[in-house]
């Protein structure tokens, strides 16, 4: 393996490039994945790791459904989703601005998997634009502070199912459910939003991916209870 020697750490936010293709010689999903990206050169390393670890966790709970990508930067959650479950038909990613290279990955996947092709739809709009409903899937890897908020009301409002990885936790915006006193800040913060889903009809799963990629590393999953 080239650069076997070479450090390697998941949460930096270096490019992979293709002096990291060696790295991922293997025949894994995530072994062709990684080195798609790495050919792409365009996407951090830690972002890499952080959306497959995310779109694993969920595939194995959350199966099928449109996925709506909310504050979604390069998409690549929506991506994987769509690669792990084939019975999502489509996928839209959704954000205020849209980085420059994420049509460079887009071109990247749909070259290696031509089956995605204009399966995803990428929008620059605001997080409350879209419409949604119970059929679909909302995923946000890091949506800062209040906006994970903001998913969360989204998909709770549409019945939709929900995942969240929450980052940037801030006391002036958040909610911390008066829970600081034995809590830490984002750990209040991410209890309440836990009992907020429930308190909405929502059965709520709760994981981590590993610190070593982020230590904002909590995923918050939520299915809408039958009635």
């Amino acid at each position: 393996m080239r650069g076997c020697g070479v450090r390697f750490d998941k949460h930096s936010k270096s490019i992979v490039t293709r002096h990291d293709l060696g790295r991922f010689e293997g025949e894994t999903l995530f072994d062709r994945v990684a080195r798609v990206v790495a050919s792409a050169e365009c996407l951090p390393r830690k972002e890499l790791y952080e959306s497959w670890e995310v779109a694993r966790r969920v595939r194995r709970r959350m199966r099928g459904h449109r996925v709506v990508e909310l504050a979604a930067g390069h998409g690549l959650v929506a991506w994987l989703l769509l690669l792990l479950d084939d019975t999502s038909s489509a996928a839209i990613v959704v954000d205020t601005k849209s980085p420059p290279s994420a049509s460079t990955l887009a071109d990247a996947i749909t070259t290696e998997w031509p089956r995605l092709a204009g399966r995803v739809e990428r929008r620059t709009e605001p997080l409350d634009a879209p419409s949604l409903d119970a059929n679909d899937l909302v995923v946000s890897v890091h949506a800062c502070g209040a906006l994970t908020d903001v998913v969360l009301r989204r998909a709770i409002a549409s019945r939709a199912r929900v995942a969240v990885l929450p980052c940037c936790h801030d006391e002036s915006t958040c909610d911390t459910g008066a829970l600081t006193g034995f809590l830490s800040i984002p750990l209040a913060i991410d209890a309440t939003r836990v009992l907020h889903l429930r308190s909405a009809g929502y059965d709520v799963h709760t994981q981590t991916i590993p610190e070593q990629i982020t230590p904002h590393n909590r995923l918050i999953l939520g299915t809408p209870r039958l009635v």
